[in-house]
């Protein structure tokens, strides 16, 4: 499938390939392993290109572009493994634009677009975003406020966002609230974990905070918003599939063994053949869904769907086909190809592994034949 790019998703992609080579090397991907803190500069230098407010209408500070314009952004970044709270700033970004009250809209994405920062709090404790399993509650305490209760795991950045997109379950119905960085006691966001250490990821106890009520975003889109990530996230692995064949490759023609180059054993060959035809795969999937996206339905649902499908397998493979070519060097955390392997993993299980995904698949395909 031949990819074309409108003028502004090539000015995108080209602006945003520069930026990432340049500002993401190596290097800075391992110093922020071990930062307490992201990168501000790199932040403000994002807000100077217009990237925080690509999806957010020009009247309200941004560009008025649609999600599709997001996507050769978040590519970049994979590719270089870039880590900032891109990802969930600008899906709350998303999620105001669609569901928010016109106060909130125009309090908050004026800030959102010129560098402040959001995310989303969705995962349960189990790591279920499903909403028949939300698990925070919001009871009406008072006239005019709510009392929260409950924990959410996996909000990315949750101790530098300013509020975050809370799923709560309010009289039977799952909703989001807005809840402030200032609403919430120091002791009640936690840093955990997870498999990815570029990924500043928290738990976050909301027992008894109390919200206004006029933080209830007026609808909750959440098969929206499940889409839209979705796709971020196939950007996103995408362009880690492309920085990790170029390692792969890059490896397989520089290493000799018994007089050869390796990349010159079938054993090795092919199976770097397979990353580079399922990269092709997944950007021609990826692309095609984010035709689609803005549209919403089934169609859209479908094309997400199978392309995150897609993107997580293939990611997740060649991961580990780099640091199984690496040999013994690749078991260790000081071979780049362990990076790119816990990023697809990562990735791979947000908002659902292949697995999953093709069992939402099955009956939306199986619908149309019959």
């Amino acid at each position: 499938m031949a990819i074309s790019f409108s003028d502004e998703q090539a000015m995108l992609l080209e602006t945003a390939t520069d930026f990432c080579r340049n500002r993401s090397p190596m290097q800075a991907v391992r110093g922020a392993l071990d930062a307490t803190n992201v990168n501000r500069e790199l932040w403000s230098e994002m807000a100077g290109l217009g990237w925080l407010g690509i999806n957010i209408p020009e009247s309200l500070g941004g560009l008025g572009l649609g999600v599709d314009s997001l996507v050769p952004i978040v590519e970049a970044m994979g590719r270089h493994l870039m880590g900032s709270p891109y990802f969930g700033s600008v899906l709350a970004a998303e999620t105001l634009v669609r569901d928010g009250t016109e106060e909130q809209k125009g309090k908050w994405l004026p800030a959102l677009a010129s560098g402040s920062v959001a995310t989303l709090a969705l995962s349960e404790e189990d790591g279920s975003w499903l909403l028949e399993n939300v698990n925070v509650a919001a009871a009406n305490k008072k006239a005019g406020s709510l009392t929260l209760k409950g924990r959410k795991c996996f909000v990315t950045d949750a101790d530098i966002a300013e509020f975050m997109l809370v799923s709560v379950m309010l009289e039977g119905k799952a909703v989001l609230v807005l809840v402030q960085r200032d609403q919430l006691s120091d002791y009640a966001i936690q840093r955990e974990t997870v498999i990815d250490q570029t990924r500043r990821s928290f738990q976050v106890d909301f027992a008894g905070v109390e919200i206004p009520t006029n933080q209830v975003l007026e609808t909750a889109d959440f098969g929206h918003l499940e889409q839209v990530a979705m796709l971020l996230l196939s950007a996103e692995m995408s362009g880690g599939l492309s920085g990790v064949l170029h390692l792969i490759v890059d490896y397989l023609t520089t290493r000799k063994a018994f007089g050869r180059y390796i990349g010159s054993y079938q054993s090795l060959k092919h199976p770097a053949s397979d990353i580079l035809l399922s990269l092709e795969a997944v950007r021609s999937h990826l692309y095609h869904a984010a035709t689609k996206i803005n549209a919403g339905g089934a169609e859209s649902e479908t094309a997400v769907l199978m392309t995150k499908s897609i993107a997580s397998e293939a990611y997740a493979f060649a991961g580990d086909r780099a640091v199984q070519f690496h040999g013994g060097f690749g078991f260790t955390f000081d071979c780049d190809a362990q990076l790119f392997l816990r990023r697809a993993l990562w990735c791979q299980h947000q908002f659902g592994d292949e697995s999953y995904l093709r069992q939402r698949l099955e009956p939306l395909l199986l619908d149309r034949v019959v």
